[in-house]
């Protein structure tokens, strides 16, 4: 799977070109590849309808509680109405800038999965949390919190995305991205089942670009990416 996260950026204009000039110009087996892109709520809809069927279009966030007295919330049951699929959970700006917590990314996860959507639940540490060797801690402890609230994991798609490398330039290593990617598949075995360890894909986010995205999924343990930046650009292709 190859996500784009635009996170808060682009207008109507860059909503209509991106997928006629970049999307729908992509050349890949869907039966292999899921291509996934995430506009902001705003631009959701025009996005979907100037992109072809074999893009999937995502929101990048969606509400704790379901439709009535939320304003400014979106619930699940309005994005399954609009025909959306996948949805982002626990992205590291969720968390840090609008104080989500594991449970709430829990939560939001088993309200998506449950309403048959697909979700990239994103997860990663703090520089600080690397620096002081509790990334496996940190990846556990998020994990753990979805564990609590999924039993069923075949929709869940894990995004391990270090905060450090993301919008930063620094990329983890190849093989720093694999002792990570091998960890969290060792934690799925663990507590989820086997065959949740062979058949969830773990994707990595962090300044990824088309520079450096050959040397990291030749890694065993890495099955795609969820690009930031980079995705608002002709590159993605």
């Amino acid at each position: 799977m190859v996500g784009g996260n635009w996170k808060c950026n682009g207008n109507l204009a860059f909503a209509k070109s991106f997928p006629a000039e970049v999307l729908n110009t992509l050349k890949f087996d869907p039966k292999k590849v899921d291509v996934v892109v995430a506009p902001t709520a705003l631009h959701l809809s025009t996005v979907q309808a100037n992109t072809k069927n074999n893009v999937h279009v995502a929101t990048q966030n969606l509400s704790l509680t379901g439709d009535g007295a939320y304003t400014g919330e979106f619930s699940v049951g309005m994005i399954r109405d609009m025909g959306v699929t996948h949805t982002l959970t626990g992205h590291s700006e969720r968390r840090t800038l609008y104080h989500e917590t594991d449970k709430d990314v829990a939560i939001k996860t088993k309200l998506a999965v449950d309403s048959g959507m697909t979700v990239l639940a994103c997860i990663g540490e703090l520089l600080e949390e690397r620096e002081s060797g509790k990334t496996k801690d940190v990846n556990n402890r998020q994990l753990n919190a979805i564990r609590e609230q999924c039993d069923d994991w075949s929709n869940i798609v894990i995004a391990y995305e270090p905060v450090w490398a993301i919008g930063t330039g620094k990329v983890a290593t190849p093989q720093v991205a694999q002792e990570t990617h091998a960890e969290i598949r060792e934690w799925l075995a663990a507590n989820v089942s086997k065959e949740a360890a062979a058949t969830v894909r773990i994707l990595y986010g962090g300044s990824v670009s088309d520079a450096n995205a050959a040397e990291l999924i030749a890694m065993e343990d890495i099955d795609g990416f969820l690009v930031g930046g980079a995705s608002l650009k002709p590159a993605f292709h």
